[in-house]
Formats: C-alpha cells, sequence, structure tokens
C-alpha cells in the first residue's frame, strides 16, 4: 500500500474509532440487523429508516475493535440518503475493495465515494482483519433485505 494511502488508513480509523458517527439508535427505525464475529468478540446491531426506499436514517450501537468501529462509523455516513439499491451497491463495492487485489466494483458508485472507501481498502493486507472491517457493513445489507442478523460465515 502507498504510504500516504496507509497514512490516511491509520488517521480515519483513529478518527472513526475513537468519535464513531451515528453511534446511537434512531427511534423511528424500521430496520435493524445484528452483526456478530464471535473470533474477536465484535458485536453491533445496525438501524435503518427506510422511506419510500429511501436510507432517511441510518446509525449503530455495540462494540469492537478500532477497524470495526471506524468501519461501522464510515457505512453510516456513506448510506444516508442512498437508495436501497444504491446501499446494497456500496456495501458490494466495499466487500470487493476489501477481499479482492483487483476489485470489481460495481456500476454506479460514484468517484467522491469510491475515494472514501478505497480508504478502507488497507484491510485487505491482514486478512485477519476484514471480517472486523466488513462486519457493520453486513448487518446494514441483511437489514436492507429484511434479515434480523448476518452470520460471520457470509463474511
Amino acid at each position: 500500500m502507498m504510504d500516504d494511502l496507509r497514512e490516511l488508513y491509520q488517521e480515519v480509523i483513529l478518527d472513526h474509532g475513537k468519535h464513531p458517527r451515528n453511534f446511537r439508535h434512531p427511534d423511528d427505525a424500521n430496520r435493524e440487523a445484528k452483526g456478530e464475529n464471535p473470533m474477536c468478540g465484535d458485536r453491533f446491531m445496525v438501524y435503518l429508516t427506510l422511506k419510500d426506499g429511501v436510507v432517511d436514517d441510518v446509525a449503530f450501537q455495540g462494540r469492537g475493535c478500532a477497524i470495526s468501529t471506524a468501519s461501522a462509523s464510515m457505512m453510516t455516513e456513506l448510506v444516508h440518503g442512498k437508495t436501497a439499491a444504491e446501499a446494497e451497491k456500496l456495501f458490494h463495492a466495499f466487500h470487493e475493495l476489501c477481499t479482492q487485489d483487483e476489485p470489481d466494483i460495481p456500476e454506479g458508485v460514484d468517484d467522491e465515494t469510491m475515494e472514501k472507501l478505497m480508504v478502507m481498502s488497507g484491510v485487505r493486507q491482514f486478512p485477519v482483519r476484514v471480517k472486523c472491517a466488513t462486519l457493520a457493513w453486513h448487518a446494514m445489507n441483511a437489514a436492507l433485505h429484511g434479515e434480523a442478523s448476518a452470520s460471520s460465515d457470509q463474511f
């Protein structure tokens, strides 16, 4: 990984890990899903408020390592205001970035969002941490589909 990207990766992890955005339980959430990684103890609940097919609000609660907390925090910022279809594309784009050396990014993900996602792609160099980074994203995707949880065998 380039030194500049590695430094940005560390800064983003520290910032979002220490000061997570949208760490709360929205009163009007109409979708929620649990994500749990029993290997390390990371455990999050992701809450979505979908209105007319748009993510009107998104938040999370739980506990986890700095990487999983930072990733959950970033996820809430990136999917807020997106349609359900756009949020699902972001999930797939993020998963590809974290798991593939040559990611196949879905069409329709804008460049600005991709730049923000790229920061977390550094986790790919640490395979044991990929589950940490993708946990909240899997829970968000499960919530989009009306599922109660994302099992660790999905990621």
